[in-house]
């Protein structure tokens, strides 16, 4: 993880978001963490994640998605030059449906 953001307040967070046991727990944090918008945007990351690994043309992307190719290209380095978050995640949603 990089030094950059590794603390003691986001070593909490990671330890909050660990902590939830259900659905409803997340979706009740993340209504009071962050703001709808950036749900939306992290949400959207992630569809833009399964649809990059499912080998989907940037331009089919910005068509289903509506994002910029920008945000594309952000999502896309992060699959394939860092700390494969998206790649685990990604694998654990196919794992457990």
């Amino acid at each position: 993880m990089s030094n950059s953001i590794k603390n003691e307040h986001t070593d909490k967070l990671v330890k909050a978001l660990l902590s939830i046991k259900t659905a409803e727990e997340m979706f009740s944090f993340l209504e009071d963490l962050c703001t709808i918008a950036e749900i939306q945007s992290m949400s959207q990351r992630l569809m833009i994640a399964e649809l990059l690994d499912k080998d989907i043309p940037y331009n089919d992307i910005v068509k289903i998605t509506g994002v910029s190719t920008a945000t594309i290209s952000r999502v896309n380095r992060a699959l394939q030059y860092g700390k494969d978050g998206y790649k685990t995640v990604l694998k654990n949603l196919q794992e457990n449906g």
